[in-house]
C-alpha cells in the first residue's frame, strides 16, 4: 500500500547565525544566518534526491518561526507535520558557528535551552500522522532535549512501528545536552524497535562501551537488537578544510559488510550536516531499492562528501549530480574538470 510520505523526520529547526568568511564570532559585526537541524537537514536531503519527505516538530508562531517555515517549504520538505508555539515565551532555538583554518579548530555556541520545540507533546500531532510515511527517522540529539520531548518521541517511535513504518534512528551524541551514561540507558530502551541504526564506531566505544574491531562493534548491535541495517561512518580530518570520508554499512539479514574507498582529500567549505546528509543518501538508497545496503553506502557517501563542499547546514544537490559523483568516484576519476 503507498503512502503519503516517504519518510519523516522528527526534529528541532534552528536558526544558525556565522561569521563572514573565516571571522571569529567575538569580534565580527556580520552574521550570516541559515536554517538548519540535524533531522530536518536529513529530510531536505531525502528530498533533494527525489523522496517525499515531511518534519514533524514545533516552531514559534511569530516572524523567526515563519522564516524557518519557509525554508522547509524551500526545500520541498512538508510542514504538515510542524506545528506552532503561540505562547508568549515562544522561541526558536540558535546557534552560532565559526569555521576553523588549521591549528585554529571550529567553534559552536548554543543558545537553545526553552525553545518552542521543548514544550512539543504527543497530543499536538493527529493519530493518522502515524500510517502516513514508509519511514520515521529521529536522532539523539531529539532525545537529549528534555524529558518531555524524549517521551513524546519514544512513544511517537512506537506509534510509526506499530502502523509499519520502517524506524531509522541516529546516535547523534552531543555531551553539551547529556551525559554518555543517560544516552546509552535512553537509547537502549528504544533499539527494539529500531530497523536502520546510525552510530560511528568512536561513539559506539565511547557512549556504548563496545569493544573490539569496527566491524565486531557493528555486528553486536544486530546480534542483541532485531536491526536490520548499522552504518558507521568514518571521517579523517587532515585539517579544518581537508577531510576524508567513508562508511560501512552491516546487512544483518545477509550477515555481511560493504563499503568502499574513501572519498578523499576532500575541499571543505562547511561541514556541518554532512553527517546528516550521509544520513539522507543512504536512506535514499534503502527506501528506492529491496534495502540495498550496497546502494545506500554509495548515496549515503557521495551526498555527504558534496554537502562538505557547500556553505550552511543543508546540502544542494541533484540526484543527476550525486549518481555522476558515484560514477567517477567509482572510475577513479577525479571528476573536477568542468564538462562543456
Amino acid at each position: 500500500m503507498s503512502k503519503k510520505y516517504d519518510l519523516l523526520t522528527l526534529g528541532e529547526l534552528l536558526l544558525r547565525l556565522s561569521p563572514q568568511a573565516n571571522e571569529r564570532m567575538s569580534r565580527t559585526k556580520i552574521f550570516e544566518q541559515n536554517i538548519g537541524g540535524a533531522e530536518f537537514n536529513v529530510a531536505a536531503g531525502a528530498a533533494q534526491l527525489g523522496l517525499k519527505t515531511g518534519l514533524v516538530g514545533k516552531i514559534p508562531a511569530h516572524a523567526i518561526g515563519q522564516l524557518a517555515r519557509n525554508e522547509v517549504h524551500f526545500q520541498n520538505v512538508s510542514d504538515e507535520y510542524l506545528s506552532h508555539d503561540n505562547s508568549a515565551d515562544a522561541r526558536l532555538g540558535v546557534y552560532y558557528y565559526e569555521t576553523g583554518a588549521a591549528p585554529r579548530k571550529p567553534g559552536i555556541v548554543y543558545d537553545r535551552k526553552h525553545s518552542s520545540m521543548t514544550s512539543l507533546s504527543i497530543d499536538d500531532f493527529p493519530e493518522e500522522m502515524y500510517s502516513s510515511t514508509r519511514c520515521f527517522h529521529t536522532c539523539g540529539i531529539t532525545l537529549a532535549l528534555n524529558e518531555q520531548v524524549r517521551k513524546a518521541a519514544i512513544e511517537m517511535m512506537k506509534r510509526f512501528k506499530k502502523a509499519g513504518a520502517l524506524i531509522s534512528f541516529d546516535v547523534n551524541f552531543r555531551g553539551n545536552l547529556w551525559s554518555g551514561a543517560k544516552a546509552k540507558a535512553c537509547i537502549e530502551e528504544i533499539l527494539p524497535i529500531v530497523d536502520i541504526f546510525f552510530c560511528s564506531d568512536s561513539t559506539a566505544r565511547l557512549t556504548f562501551l563496545k569493544e573490539g574491531t569496527p566491524e565486531e562493534v557493528m555486528k553486536s548491535f544486530a546480534d542483541e537488537y532485531p536491526i536490520s541495517v548499522v552504518a558507521a561512518t568514518q571521517r579523517i580530518v587532515h585539517s579544518p578544510k581537508r577531510h576524508s570520508f567513508g562508511s560501512v554499512i552491516y546487512d544483518a539479514k545477509k550477515q555481511t559488510f560493504v563499503k568502499e574507498e574513501m572519498y578523499k582529500d576532500i575541499e571543505v567549505v562547511d561541514r556541518i550536516g554532512s553527517g546528516d546528509a550521509y544520513i539522507s543518501g543512504a536512506l535514499y538508497g534503502l527506501l528506492t531499492s529491496e534495502n540495498d545496503t550496497r546502494k545506500a553506502l554509495q548515496y549515503g557517501n557521495a551526498v555527504s562528501a558534496l554537502k562538505n563542499t557547500v556553505p550552511g547546514d543543508l546540502p544542494s544537490m541533484t540526484l543527476c549530480e550525486v549518481e555522476e559523483m558515484i560514477k567517477t568516484h567509482q572510475e577513479g576519476d577525479n571528476g573536477l574538470e568542468m564538462k562543456r
